[in-house]
Order: C-alpha cells, then sequence, then structure tokens
C-alpha cells in the first residue's frame, strides 16, 4: 500500500519484491519443511556449521591486527557480514539453540559434546565481535527465560513496562544530563566498551545513531500517514540532517546502514502503517511462542519454542539500535525462528503434536 503512495516508486517495488522473497522463502516454505521429522535442528545447524568457518575466518583476520583492536573488529567478518553488528546479532540469535542443545538431556551425548564445542567457539565470536548490541540483546533474552522458567504472568510484567518507559518520558532531561556526563568511549577494554553504550557525549559511533533516529523522526513528521515510501530513507534523510547532530562519520548516503532501527525506520518510510506492522508482527509472535509453550507437552518441543522465542527477542532488543532485515543474512533466522513458532503453534492446538515437532 505505502509502495503505491511512494516518492520513489521503482526503488519501493523493489523493495518490496525483495521482502516478498524473505518471506515466501524463509517463512512460508520453511514452516511447511518444519512438518518433517527433525527438519528444526537440521535447520540450526545448516546455519550454525557454516558460522563457524566465519568465525574461524573472522578471528583470523582479527589475530593479524591484534585480537582486542576494537577498530579491526569493525571489518575482519568481511565478505561474509559486511558490517560486525550484523555478525554479532547472527551469532546472538542462534546462542539460545546451541544453549539448548548442549544441556537438554533429550538430545545424545554426542550431540550434547558437538553442542557444547560449538557453544564455546560461538561465544569467543559474539566475544570479539565488539558488538554491544548483541551483547545486551542476549542479556535481555536471559531475562524472558528467566521470566518465563519462573512463570511470571505478563500482565505485571507489561505493566511495569509502562511505568518505566512513563518515568523516561517524565525525567527525560535529567537522564539525559546524567548520559551526557558518560565521556567512555568504546575500545577494546570490554568494561569501557559496555560502558560507553550510554556515552551519547563523545562516542560517534552512538551519537550518529541519533543523528539517523532524529532524520527518521523528522521525515516522519512531514509524511505520517503513507511515509516516503518503502527503502526510500536512504535517498531522503539526507536535508533532514542538522549540522549540530552530523558527526564525523555522517554521510548524505546512508553509508554504514540505513535508520539503524527496524521501528523508526519503517516509521519513516512507511508511516503509521510501518510502524503499527513490525509492532503488531513482534507483538503475535511473541504471543503465539508463549502460550504454544505453554500448550506443549513433549519436552523437546518446548525446548524448541523456548529457543526460537530468545533467538527473536535478541533481534527485537537489537532491532532497537540496527536494521539487517534487507539482508538475507539476518532474514533467514528471523523469518526461519518465526515460522518454527508458527509450526509448533499449529500442532498445539490440534493437541497432536505430530511425530514431525514431537521428535517421536
Amino acid at each position: 500500500m505505502t509502495s503505491l503512495t511512494s516518492t520513489m516508486p521503482i526503488v519501493s517495488f523493489k523493495f518490496l519484491l525483495s521482502r516478498i522473497w524473505f518471506i515466501v522463502g524463509f517463512y512460508l516454505l520453511t514452516a511447511k519443511l518444519f512438518e518433517s521429522n527433525k527438519n528444526i535442528e537440521k535447520f540450526i545447524w545448516l546455519y550454525t556449521l557454516p558460522l563457524l568457518i566465519v568465525i574461524f575466518y573472522t578471528t583470523n583476520r582479527h589475530l593479524g591486527y591484534g585480537l582486542w583492536d576494537k577498530q579491526a573488529a569493525n571489518f575482519v567478518p568481511n565478505p561474509f557480514y559486511n558490517d560486525h553488528t550484523a555478525y554479532g546479532a547472527a551469532i546472538a540469535m542462534y546462542l539460545p539453540f546451541l544453549v539448548s542443545f548442549s544441556f537438554t538431556k533429550m538430545y545424545t551425548p554426542g550431540v550434547r559434546n558437538l553442542a557444547r564445542i560449538v557453544l564455546g567457539i560461538v561465544l569467543m565470536g559474539l566475544i570479539l565481535s565488539y558488538a554491544r548490541a548483541a551483547w545486551l540483546s542476549v542479556c535481555a533474552a536471559l531475562g524472558v527465560w528467566t521470566m518465563m522458567r519462573l512463570k511470571i504472568r505478563f500482565k505485571p510484567v507489561f505493566i511495569a513496562f509502562l511505568i518505566s518507559l512513563s518515568l523516561v518520558f517524565v525525567f527525560q532531561k535529567q537522564l539525559l544530563m546524567y548520559l551526557e556526563r558518560n565521556n567512555t568511549e568504546s575500545s577494546a577494554n570490554l568494561a569501557d566498551h559496555i560502558s560507553s553504550m550510554s556515552n551519547i557525549s563523545s562516542d560517534a559511533s552512538n551519537l550518529e545513531r541519533i543523528n539517523r533516529w532524529s532524520c527518521a523522526i523528522r521525515m516522519f513528521e512531514d509524511k505520517p500517514f503513507f511515509g516516503w515510501g518503502p527503502g526510500t530513507y536512504m535517498f531522503n534523510y539526507a536535508p533532514y540532517q542538522l549540522t549540530a547532530n552530523r558527526t564525523i562519520i555522517s554521510t548524505n548516503s546512508a553509508d554504514g546502514g540505513n535508520a539503524h532501527s527496524e521501528y523508526l525506520g519503517p516509521m519513516a518510510e512507511s508511516g503509521f502503517l510501518g510502524l503499527i506492522a513490525v509492532l503488531l508482527l513482534m507483538t503475535v509472535v511473541i504471543y503465539t511462542a508463549v502460550h504454544a509453550y505453554s500448550r506443549a507437552t513433549d519436552k523437546r518441543l518446548k525446548t524448541i519454542i523456548m529457543s526460537a522465542l530468545l533467538g527473536l527477542i535478541t533481534y527485537y532488543v537489537h532491532g532497537v539500535m540496527n536494521n539487517f532485515l534487507d539482508t538475507d543474512k539476518l532474514s533467514v533466522p528471523f523469518w526461519g525462528f518465526t515460522a518454527i513458532i508458527v509450526a509448533a503453534d499449529i500442532y498445539t492446538r490440534k493437541g497432536t503434536e505430530i511425530k514431525a515437532l514431537s521428535g517421536e
């Protein structure tokens, strides 16, 4: 719909076709494949094992510059991942499955031992990616896992979230003043690198994100209903950059990422409809996963549902600071994990938990 009202229709329809390709290939067809015996595990391993090659390649390149050289981490994943943040995001999404394969007794000792070795390598890759958003997303997934294991009800958590969000808005000036006092730059020192997440006074990476987000918001204010058109942010955001917001890495051609947000990007490109579509999709997937998990009686299936949900949670959190769904590297796990949840939901609703999903 917003491709029809786009300011650049050709760009938007090309963007639409590429997204349809991702959804058909990685969601619709994949969901059908999950009707076959143990194809879910195969799907995970067929991405994870080649990912090990990328991790070894990246780490080997990194060694040439020094493992603690944070600047080198930005480009050593090339050409497999064009950015260290995309590399970190992919690793984070598969961590929950590897943890499950490592410590779930339904799998054979051989599988568990293999998974533990792979888990150690993948954790090394995550740390050396220096992707702060990926680290944060893993912490968020751990928090969700804790809430589900403790069977904390969704309603009080949601109310607490709304209260926290309200407090942020009420005390936003005080929070900004506090954050501006943080001058810690991103560096090879892991403690400093983590602390630099909240540095909005001098960290170029953080400041450039704010610049891109501000542009998206101003673009939305000009075209709030249908936006500028899918895929057009990078062609239209330059005039919306304020001189005061520009950084040493600012450009006029969206180099190094688009809007840096899976939420603000669609909001600028497709208006209210874009933002609502993204939020609705994520809300429905989480709701579906939680209910499928509670209905499932087979332990293996429950583990798979939990892992898929936590993998998606890492990306939902990561999506606040980056956007990668226009690439196949992240679209594969994003839509694939969604397909896992939907397939599990369909069969748990039927009350059959068919052999394909229960592993019987």
